[in-house]
């Protein structure tokens, strides 16, 4: 059978000048999820094709040609995910099953634009309802108990243009941010052994990509498990020219483990400080302090990791002078890319239902659930002040002088691609205000 995967993606994400500012962020990585059930299908015998909307623009015609179109969605890419179903449906009456979180929480409204609906983690089901043995319309899919039992990604099924390796090492987080749907898709948090991660690790650097992503929602959650993961990368020369990871602050504590981050080459960390409100942090149930806060802004002084800092700003206690505070505070710790996110309430969280219950949810537009629309009345500003300041902390923390301190720390080609970057999101930032008060 002829099965094509489809990732979409959000409207303004397939934009000419959010795929340029992309280019310069970092190297390109794809999902590995549809990799995964496309490795368990192709060694079915099933020929698998998957592609990555974010990257390149899918050649329709070409995924008519399968009997089957799996679509993974997650909420901000649901509208664009149905579009594609509807559109495929409609011309060619082809089998659809739509899966991802988005689905996961909502099965009945992803039903209406599919013939079937995975719910959960795909890999024990997708055979059998692939191959018709599993005929329910919504299929409940449990938890993976070992992931050291699930296949690899099988990247020559890969479809769409990509120059990083993504590998996730763990399903789910320890924690429970109020406004993340890690823990409400991949629960229990579950790790795979060392020896997994790197026998997938010696296929992938066989292959001569550069770069390397761990797609870990907190890869140093378990940081003895991170040491001896990064301790036998090392041992191995499993060294990638770049490491992206996601990370908690707390990986300042453990000065073992911050160095075998360097000599591995973890070099580029996205930490969620999420906000400097004291009160903001217990609301989200964040589990750090502004004290915590302040020993890293020491720590990032003396270790020359390049900082994405993440912030969710319009959370009920924050103001205006505390996203204000963000821009400061991030270029004051010299962070490589400052990137605030609209808090956005994702069905399936507390956030959400604490905003339903409120009836302060202004929308349920899911392209509009993607970071970067105000979709939810703010408790201290309007709509309008939360979008504003959005883009003027977006446009002042990249200002064009920003590139100067990666010259001088990162050198050449990290300041050359840091100027890039800013004057592409300072064009969109710029383009984003504009539309967005001819609007209101």
């Amino acid at each position: 059978m002829k099965i094509a995967f489809i990732t979409p993606a959000a409207d303004i994400r397939r934009t000419f000048s959010y795929r340029l500012a992309d280019k310069f962020y970092g190297p390109r990585h794809p999902m590995t999820g549809p990799l995964i059930l496309g490795s368990i299908l192709n060694s079915s015998g099933h020929n698998v094709v998957v592609y990555e909307e974010l990257f390149k623009d899918i050649n329709f015609r070409k995924v008519e040609e399968a009997d089957l179109i799996g679509i993974n969605i997650m909420t901000s890419t649901a509208g664009r995910g149905y579009e594609i179903a509807d559109f495929i449906k409609r011309k060619t009456n082809k089998r659809i099953i739509i899966g991802g979180i988005h689905a996961s929480v909502l099965p009945q409204e992803a039903l209406e634009h599919s013939d079937q609906v995975i719910v959960g983690e795909a890999e024990s089901v997708i055979k059998d309802v692939v191959e018709g043995k599993c005929k329910e319309e919504i299929v409940y899919a449990p938890a993976v108990d070992n992931l050291d039992e699930v296949p690899f990604p099988n990247y020559s099924l890969l479809k769409s243009p990509y120059n990083a390796i993504n590998i996730m090492t763990s399903r789910g987080c320890p924690y429970h941010c109020t406004f993340c749907t890690t823990t409400r898709m991949f629960s229990p948090y579950r790790r795979r052994s060392s020896e997994n991660v790197i026998k997938e690790l010696k296929i992938h650097k066989k292959r001569g990509l550069k770069y390397l992503c761990i797609q870990d929602d907190n890869f140093t959650a378990d940081k003895e498990r991170a040491k001896e993961i990064l301790d036998k990368m090392i041992f191995n020369r499993l060294i990638f020219k770049e490491t992206f990871f996601y990370a908690r602050m707390d990986m300042f504590d453990d000065p073992e483990l911050i160095g075998l981050l360097q000599k591995a080459n973890f070099r580029r960390v996205f930490i969620g400080i999420e906000s400097l409100n004291q009160q903001s942090l217990k609301y989200v149930n964040k589990k750090q302090t502004l004290t915590n806060i302040e020993q890293m802004r020491d720590q990032l002084h003396k270790y020359k990791f390049k900082l994405i800092a993440s912030f969710v700003i319009g959370l009920d206690y924050d103001d205006i002078d505390d996203i204000q505070r963000m821009v400061r505070f991030s270029k004051e710790i010299n962070a490589y890319q400052m990137q605030p996110q609209i808090l956005t309430p994702y069905v399936g969280t507390p956030i959400y239902d604490q905003l339903e219950a409120e009836g302060r949810i202004l929308t349920k537009d899911w392209k509009k659930y993607d970071m970067m629309h105000v979709v939810f009345q703010p408790r201290n500003m309007t709509a309008r002040t939360l979008k504003n300041e959005f883009f003027n902390s977006l446009s002042t923390f990249h200002s064009f002088r920003a590139p100067w301190n990666d010259f001088k720390n990162l050198g050449w080609m990290d300041g050359m691609k840091k100027m890039v970057f800013c004057v592409v999101i300072k064009f969109g930032a710029t383009i984003g205000s504009i539309r967005f008060l001819a609007r209101a």
